[in-house]
């Protein structure tokens, strides 16, 4: 990759910039040159905090420190993990937000999580494997029977939606309502829709918190049993922290592990040796590999709370840092040929769950079992899948998305 000059106040959470591509050039020269790099805002209030501008932390070193620090020396807390928002967001709307255990630090974070936990746990989520498994494999033939479609709406973004409906206890019928409104919520980067995102997160919230109150009333069991029922230290998760659950559940557990999905059948076929390889072998380090490459989520925020050095750079209290995963992801001190798709990748520590830490992905177990089953079915079921055109990218500063993929499901003749 050259070398590029970066212009100045060239914008790492710009949603137009990812609307169109992912700034790799950019990242691998900051890599080399300034892994922590300082971007000065033209405007204060462009992305939603007013503020003069925040560290980007581009090496998979420093973003891993960043990581294990956060409650001691960084926040999610003080100004949420989202690096962007709409321009001139209320404060108070980006302050709400710390009710998801995301966002959260301390003894709070870890009262939550501890609680959160329970439902995916390694046996928990091992419970679900062979329901999982036929769903993957029903959502694969049924497609495969149209010819052809979006790979997202028909592909992609079933298994996520059914899990997360499994895992709830929730009606499989309410899934379709989960994906409008989880798209919705992370659309409002998208100016015409800026209003019906606030809706959808006011909608689901309360949809949760009804689906809460009635397993106080009617207990089953189910994960929304479990929670609001998992008492530890004389707390549980109440109605409205078993909503912003859900909420965090929709796009955490539904968006990543769709484009993850998505990201890696497109690396699939532009690597049609590693797509042939992996039908015939079906190595378990291809699934790390798709997490790597798709790096989801592009970054997180976390927010200084003391003065420190990091990288040879000045962090002043109150300084934010925006962590990216899409560039650690690829940094090449840590990964040979990292622009290479290799599905044998071995060792392959990427940070696409967050990095070390006390934030590190809850659900990193299910995603993994999701992208195995789904790949394993497409594999199976639509072997000679084939693009019709370019893939449609999601206008977002922090999520790296694909909302639209015309793909020829060539469904193979049955026999």
């Amino acid at each position: 990759m050259q070398p590029v000059t970066i212009p100045e106040g060239f914008d790492f959470t710009d949603p137009e910039l990812y609307e169109k591509r992912l700034p790799h050039p950019e990242w691998a020269q900051l890599r080399k040159a300034e892994p922590i790099h300082w971007v000065q805002k033209a405007d204060p209030s462009a992305d939603g905090f007013d503020d003069a501008g925040y560290w980007v932390v581009s090496k998979h070193a420093d973003v891993k420190e960043v990581s294990r620090r956060t409650n001691e020396v960084f926040s999610a807390w003080e100004n949420t993990a989202v690096p962007r928002f709409a321009p001139g967001t209320d404060r108070a709307i980006i302050e709400m937000l710390r009710f998801l255990i995301l966002n959260q630090d301390g003894e709070e974070h870890k009262k939550h999580r501890r609680i959160i936990s329970k439902g995916f746990t390694p046996r928990n989520v091992a419970k679900l494997r062979d329901t999982l498994a036929a769903r993957a494999e029903k959502i694969v033939t049924e497609a495969a029977a149209k010819g052809s479609g979006d790979f997202i709406i028909e592909v992609a973004s079933e298994l996520p939606l059914q899990a997360i409906a499994e895992l709830l206890g929730v009606p499989q019928e309410d899934r379709h309502q989960l994906f409008e409104w989880s798209n919705l919520m992370t659309s409002y980067d998208v100016p015409e829709l800026a209003d019906a995102s606030t809706l959808a997160s006011a909608q689901l919230l309360e949809y949760a918190q009804k689906l809460a109150a009635d397993r106080e009333e009617n207990p089953q069991d189910d994960l929304i049993t479990k929670l609001i029922q998992a008492d530890i230290d004389g707390e549980k998760l109440s109605a409205d922290d078993f909503g912003w659950f859900v909420i965090l559940l929709a796009v955490a557990g539904n968006e990543t592990t769709r484009n993850a999905t998505t990201h890696g059948m497109i690396a699939m076929l532009d690597n049609p040796d590693q797509w042939e390889l992996f039908k015939s072998e079906r190595p378990e380090t291809a699934y790390d590999e798709i997490l790597r490459w798709a790096s989801p989520i592009s970054s997180f925020q976390r927010t200084a709370t003391e003065d420190l050095e990091l990288g040879g750079q000045q962090i002043k209290k109150g300084d934010r840092l925006a962590l990216m995963y899409g560039s650690a992801n690829f940094d090449e001190d840590v990964f040979d040929d990292p622009f290479t798709f290799n599905i044998l990748r071995d060792p392959n520590p990427h940070l696409t769950f967050g990095g070390q830490g006390p934030h590190y992905c809850i659900g990193a177990n299910l995603a993994k079992l999701q992208i195995e089953l789904i790949f394993n079915a497409i594999a199976d079921h639509m072997p000679n899948l084939e693009s019709l055109g370019e893939s449609k990218r999601i206008r977002s500063g922090w999520l790296n998305g694909i909302t639209e993929w015309p793909v020829d499901f060539k469904c193979p003749v049955a026999h």
